[in-house]
């Protein structure tokens, strides 16, 4: 990961988001109607590793997905963030 990144989970919720064949328009749609007024643009941002995630948005973005939050994490780093998980 790149040091001037500002978030760890970018990458994985790409990941995650395109195996569920979202888009990042359709997964800005979902999150929005769950609560999280959030943009495509901004999770273009997220996923590319530009704007810092704050833990609320963590849980949001966890809850959208239907995954552990430690599974959002590069798979090096889930055990400092909680169990490890199987993927």
């Amino acid at each position: 990961m790149s040091r001037t990144a500002k978030n760890l989970i970018g990458p994985q919720l790409a990941k995650h988001r395109t195996h569920l064949a979202m888009s990042q328009s359709e997964f800005a749609g979902l999150c929005q109607r769950s609560g999280w007024d959030v943009s495509r643009e901004t999770l273009a941002k997220i996923e590319s590793g530009i704007r810092c995630v704050t833990d609320l948005e963590l849980v949001e973005i966890s809850s959208a997905l239907k995954l552990p939050v430690p599974v959002l994490f590069p798979p090096g780093e889930q055990h400092r963030f909680g169990r490890k998980v199987n993927q």
